[in-house]
């Protein structure tokens, strides 16, 4: 490649990198604007945001959400949802959150530990949101919702489902694509549908 195809292409790159952060500046605005939810703290947002519900968020210091380069930072968003009077998600200190992460507590809380790393595409649920029953699917029974609490220093692979009333325990890997269905112990490798333990963290 020539010296001057070099160049051409080095500008055009910082256009398109100038080009994608003012658009994302204005979906975040967007965003921003769409958001009926008040929350503690101030993320650091690299990728917008929406946050909606009767409920508590609260951020703690240092938290990022978004990463680029990394898949759908343009075409997505995060969305974090306390549903209920009583329902509270709360993110610690220094976690760092990729494109695409949904949260939602309907009736209970949803708490992150710190220096927690997520992936791509995770989503983490207190609640089936639904009765299995024909005449049941359209109501939530809050009996039914369970806390989920995700220890300092896990990390959730991406495209990661972590489903009611789960624990999983500080310094654990969950391996992209699981769906983690009951609690997990500290400092372990857990992978699959549903979740299990594959060796532990040395």
């Amino acid at each position: 490649m020539s010296a001057a195809s070099s160049t051409r292409n080095l500008f055009k790159r910082k256009v398109a990198y100038a080009l994608m952060y003012l658009v994302q500046q204005v979906r975040i605005v967007m965003f921003r604007c769409l958001s009926t939810a008040r929350a503690d703290g101030l993320p650091t947002l690299h990728q917008p945001l929406q946050m909606i519900g009767d409920g508590s968020i609260r951020f703690g210091k240092d938290i990022h959400i978004g990463v680029f380069p990394s898949p759908f930072y343009m075409s997505g968003y995060a969305y974090i949802e306390a549903r209920g009077r009583n329902a509270v998600v709360e993110l610690g200190d220094g976690t760092k959150i990729n494109n695409g992460f949904v949260v939602i507590a309907e009736h209970t809380s949803i708490i992150l530990g710190r220096n927690v790393l997520i992936g791509t595409n995770v989503e983490i649920y207190d609640s089936d949101f639904h009765g299995l029953h024909r005449e049941a699917r359209l109501r939530s029974d809050p009996a039914c919702a369970r806390p989920v609490v995700i220890g300092d220093e896990v990390f959730l692979g991406s495209n990661v489902k972590v489903l009611k009333g789960v624990r999983i325990g500080a310094g654990s890997v969950v391996a992209n694509g699981s769906v983690v269905v009951n609690d997990l112990p500290e400092n372990v490798i857990a992978g699959g549908i549903p979740a299990k333990v594959l060796r532990g963290i040395q």
